[in-house]
């Protein structure tokens, strides 16, 4: 990939006008903060965890955004996947249909450099970034997402690079039973049957799901099978859940005109954790266990031609400790895990990473909160590092924030990075660890029903890796760049109102990345820097009678390589009775032709029919 040149001029021209555009979005929150009632805002209810220590939505300093389970049902997707595409300054970069493997980006950073978490359990994987997602849950299992733009090293350590999506998985409410049904384009059939029930003293829940499909055009069947459990005793809360992927990569990996490549996955995770409270003191100890094997072939008819496989497992044990006083909060936590990988192509190695957490909340002052914290990591195979960072926000009314942070973030190399081997790609062994420091000025407006969010960013990475070579025929090898500079803005904005006495929703969103390479030796990069130069997000859900609600979400994206498309999207959910609803979902209507990563193209129109059946 070449670096256009006119981005440059671009930002010149434009960057020096984003505070002006900010004071304007100010002003504008400003007035409507006074022209509307001080009802409730409800979001202050949600307590975000994607922190030490919980803080309301409303009382973050950080580029946040939730989703919570009904708005989830509302976005015109099937899987998880999908619907974080949906979110504006996040890039999923998808192989095929329903997020079959796909790629978690946060503003411009690569799938390495972003974090996933499922109840606060991180699942970045030693192996390679790839897999973050294999584990991916179903919507049916989701309570909210919460997403973090903007470094969150010192919050859960190396990988929160350039943010972090924390899956706070279903509350165990009620007894219920669930089944569902499902049938799309591409032969795409799909089951799942979900339970929960409460005891006297405990309570389970679990899911059970199955997928299978023809795919969308040469070797890009899939099979997927799921297995989710939560539950409690007493005070003991347990996790766990397994998913097997089995499907054709028709060019998802190496060079596109290798069609015959084949993988299949297994990753399970298991978390005991339990809650303590002694006096002003919250402590929440947790064992955690999170296996993932990899099984790729070059061609999926001939094994014995070219076939990895990889192993790889992580034990951690964490505790966190939150204390209030007169001074605020403070939260300090001890995370200790253990990763080992067994492959035939990457060989056998192990490291240990022990990471020390303080966060320190001044929140006493009336318009202002202070958030200090550090994050201290050492890895058995890589120096020790300090990661620090800073939040700090202004209340000028109950509805108007601003806010500012920065911090300094730092990823090691994944065993992919350093000793892969294959017939395009090479690892490099000498690689250094990759850190950069960000910062991010922003401001919020939380109205009843009107909520504003803007936020300007800038990250100067250091040692960046990527893969990369010279000249077409040359091979991809992982390299660390001098220095890449990105810079951008972003901005969401959420309106609910009622119509013929039914809520609707309109939800907006947009972003712009600049990359800048200060590395002339760079000529094609594969991974880091083809970021979503502009994207824009639109969304409307509207109900008119008691039986049909719609969705429609419209997407523009522009990467920095030039290229565009335009995708729609569309559900209809019929409330047949109570405790049955049926849905259709449509995606890409208009048949955009476009790809996402590695040139594979994405499907063209398809559509997915579901009914699903409630029983209290």
């Amino acid at each position: 990939m070449y670096y256009d040149d006119y981005i440059c001029a671009f930002k010149q021209q434009h960057m020096k006008h984003l505070k002006s555009y900010l004071l304007i979005a100010l002003a504008v929150m400003s007035t409507l903060s006074w022209s509307q009632k001080k009802d409730t805002i409800k979001l202050k209810e949600v307590l975000i965890s994607a922190h030490r220590i919980a803080v309301p939505f409303s009382e973050t300093s950080r580029s946040i955004e939730v989703l919570t389970a009904a708005k989830i049902k509302l976005i015109a997707a099937t899987n998880t996947a999908d619907l974080l595409q949906h979110v504006v300054g996040v890039d999923i970069r998808r192989r095929g249909i329903d997020g079959m493997q796909s790629d978690l980006y946060i503003r411009g950073g690569n799938f390495e450099q972003t974090l996933l978490l499922i109840d606060g359990i991180k699942m970045d994987d030693s192996q390679t970034g790839h897999h973050t997602m294999n584990a991916i849950l179903s919507l049916d299992n989701i309570e909210r997402i919460e997403i973090i733009k903007g470094p969150a090293a010192r919050i859960y350590g190396q990988n929160a690079f350039t943010g972090a999506v924390n899956i706070i998985t279903k509350k165990i409410k009620e007894n219920e039973l669930i089944a569902s049904v499902g049938f799309g384009s591409y032969d795409n059939k799909k089951a799942s049957v979900a339970i929960s029930h409460n005891f006297d003293n405990a309570a389970i829940f679990a899911n059970v799901g199955y997928q299978k499909s023809e795919g969308y055009r040469h070797n890009t069947d899939f099979e997927n099978k799921s297995l989710f459990l939560k539950g409690n005793i007493g005070k003991i809360d347990m996790i766990a859940s397994f998913s097997e992927r089995k499907f054709g990569a028709n060019g998802f990996y190496a060079s596109p005109k290798y069609v015959d490549q084949y993988e299949e996955t297994q990753t399970s995770l298991m978390g005991v954790s339990t809650n303590l409270i002694a006096g002003s003191f919250k402590i929440k100890p947790r064992v955690y266990w999170r296996r993932n094997q990899d099984m790729y072939l070059f061609l999926r008819d001939n094994p014995a031609y070219y076939r990895n496989m990889h192993i790889n497992n992580k034990v951690g044990v964490e505790t966190n400790v939150v204390f209030e006083s007169s001074l605020g909060k403070t939260g300090v936590g001890v995370d200790i895990a253990r990763s080992f990988i067994v492959s035939n192509n990457l060989g056998n190695h192990q490291r240990t990473a022990i990471t020390g957490f303080f966060e320190q909340r001044f929140d006493q002052m009336e318009k202002f909160d202070v958030t200090l914290g550090v994050a201290v990591s050492s890895f058995s195979d890589f120096d020790t590092q300090f990661l620090p960072g800073f939040d700090i926000g202004y209340s000028i009314s109950d509805r108007v924030k601003l806010f500012g942070n920065i911090g300094y973030t730092y990823r090691v190399p994944t065993y992919t990075d350093l000793y892969y081997v294959g017939a395009t790609t090479l690892g490099n062994p000498d690689l250094e660890p990759e850190s950069a420091v960000s910062q991010e000025l922003g401001a919020k407006y939380l109205g009843e029903n009107l909520q504003i969010t803007v936020a300007l960013f800038n990250r100067n990475s250091t040692d960046l890796i990527d893969w990369t070579k010279q000249a077409m025929d040359d091979k991809w090898q992982t390299q660390n760049f001098s220095h890449v500079a990105t810079r951008g803005f972003d901005t969401s904005i959420s309106y609910q109102f009622k119509l013929a006495k039914f809520n609707q929703g309109l939800d907006l969103g947009y972003s712009f990345i600049n990359d800048e390479i200060n590395d002339d030796a760079v000529d094609f990069t594969r991974y880091s820097l083809n970021s979503l130069k502009h994207q824009f997000n639109a969304a409307l859900n509207t109900r008119f009678s008691k039986t049909l609600s719609h969705a429609i979400s419209y997407r523009y994206t522009e990467r920095t390589d030039g290229e565009s498309y335009n995708v729609l999207d569309a559900k209809i959910i019929a409330h047949i009775k109570e405790g049955f609803e049926l849905s259709v979902t449509a995606n890409n209507i208009f048949n955009a032709r476009y790809t996402e990563t590695n040139l594979v193209p994405m499907p063209l129109g398809n559509i997915m029919i579901g009914l699903n059946y409630r029983i209290y």
